[in-house]
């Protein structure tokens, strides 16, 4: 990806940010990214702290102890991490969660159409200043979490990138 600007328009719900912690079966992601690795980190940095592998039979570099986690890097910074389940929102948004409970949670979420005569699902893009969540959605329950800078959670969804 090269860097380009991308107007969004959703807003984040309202109240701080939640820092990153287990909870039950599931470890939150807020939108400064994990307990320990953050938006923006290098991938250098990350490796020396041995936080970042790339020697594991994987599409990409993993986090270690994150298999849920797939980071998204740009120009040799963290900008996105493509979540799985049991990762989890502040706000418990989980893959598997209803989009109703989304919008609930994220009223000025950005509604965001996939192109038509795609397989891409549709998405909800949940700003809060220079970062967001995207939901990708199959109309009933959310697929897909992405979190990081809302630029490049945007761009994703326009150009249907995958974390592989």
């Amino acid at each position: 990806m090269t860097a380009a600007s991308i107007a969004g328009s959703g807003v984040a719900p309202q109240g701080p940010l939640v820092p990153a912690r287990p909870v039950g079966d599931t470890e939150v992601v807020d939108l400064d990214g994990l307990s320990g690795i953050e938006f923006g980190d290098t991938e250098q940095e990350l490796s020396r702290r041995g936080v970042l592998r790339s020697d594991v039979d994987a599409c990409g570099p993993t986090l270690t102890g994150h298999e849920d986690v797939s980071p998204i890097f740009v120009e040799d910074r963290l900008v996105l991490l493509w979540l799985d389940d049991p990762m989890s929102t502040p706000d418990g948004i989980t893959v598997g969660t209803p989009v109703s409970d989304v919008r609930d949670r994220y009223p000025s979420a950005t509604r965001l159409a996939a192109p038509r005569g795609t397989h891409r699902f549709d998405g909800l893009l949940a700003r809060n200043g220079d970062r967001a969540y995207l939901f990708l959605h199959d109309g009933v329950t959310v697929r897909e979490i992405i979190a990081g800078y809302a630029e490049w959670a945007r761009r994703l969804f326009d150009e249907g990138y995958g974390p592989c």
